[in-house]
């Protein structure tokens, strides 16, 4: 994403603006945590490494205070997030 907005927020039906802006919340989230995290991985500085692990890992907090707020608001999207932790676990046994 990298400060690239997927879509215009200004055209989304109103009902909805709030949701797609927890949504783009989780993007910009998810892409720092990927960005921070390659670069550690590229980094030969120790303390480098350690900063941006600190800062992706608290980016995953982030991630997850957009997540709950997104499925305190829409109904189907829990009940989808529920369907796919149970496909898994199917999967997986």
């Amino acid at each position: 994403m990298l400060a690239q907005t997927p879509i215009d927020l200004t055209k989304v039906d109103k009902k909805n603006l709030d949701n797609q802006i927890i949504r783009f919340g989780l993007i910009a989230e998810l892409d720092a945590i990927n960005l921070y995290e390659q670069m550690a991985a590229l980094t030969k500085d120790e303390n480098l490494k350690k900063v941006l692990l600190n800062v992706a890992k608290e980016e995953k907090e982030h991630v997850g205070e957009f997540q709950t707020l997104l499925l305190e608001r829409d109904e189907e999207q829990a009940e989808e997030l529920e369907e796919g932790k149970k496909e898994v676990e199917e999967i997986t046994k």
